[in-house]
């Protein structure tokens, strides 16, 4: 049994995963795109930032095209495209080996600009008052395991997952583990509202200029 809830004000890295391929937006890095005249990170960093003692990139390739954020940036460990998992575990151990002390990782998708400004709380509360051992967030009847808070000791056994059992289903990972799923509304907007495809672009934009976040 891992140690189960977070205190309130205990620090959490925050984890922008942006390691996706960007299919349906014809490649490249989604992250990058412009929203507003700003880019989608720009926009996720301003609204996690202020939650998390320290924010990490996972992406793979060229670093440098991050480099103006001035923050680290750790690749997959496991070859090939696993898929979120990896860029999670990365992320864990990337505490582990910099922040000994910190016990939790908040994930977030580095496409989805209007994450919540109470993220980490939320979810922490959602590890304590459940005696969980995980958090992923929910709304409009869907939950996105992709953003969620992982304890740093569940690493050894996601990498376990990855590299003998070759899992890749988020689900299914998180299914072992006792997990608190916690929903946020979706009115006016939904807050996990990702940017797939480039019509997503152009609708965020519209988002913004309606003043409703």
């Amino acid at each position: 049994m891992i140690d189960p809830g977070t205190e309130a004000d205990e620090p959490v890295i925050g984890l922008l995963l942006a390691g996706g391929l960007a299919r349906r937006m014809g490649g490249g890095d989604k992250p990058l795109r412009m929203i507003a005249g700003k880019t989608i990170l720009d926009h996720v960093i301003g609204r996690l930032a202020p939650q998390c003692s320290d924010l990490v990139i996972n992406a793979n390739g060229d670093p440098a095209r991050f480099a103006r954020w001035h923050l680290p940036v750790v690749p997959d460990s496991v070859e090939g495209f696993a898929g979120p998992l990896a860029g999670i575990l990365a992320g864990l151990d990337w505490a582990a080996a910099h922040r000994p002390a910190i016990r939790h990782v908040v994930s977030v998708a580095a496409d989805t600009p209007f994450i919540p400004r109470d993220l980490v709380a939320r979810l922490a509360a959602g590890l304590r008052h459940g005696g969980c051992e995980l958090a992923c967030a929910a709304s409009g009847g869907w939950s996105h395991p992709v953003i969620g808070l992982w304890p740093v000791a569940i690493r050894e056994a996601l990498r376990q997952a990855l590299t003998v059992e070759q899992e890749r289903k988020i689900d299914r990972f998180t299914g072992r583990y006792a997990l608190a799923t916690v929903t946020w509304p979706t009115d006016p907007i939904d807050p996990f509202f990702n940017a797939n495809e480039p019509d997503d672009l152009s609708t965020a934009e519209a988002l913004l200029a309606r003043g409703l976040l």
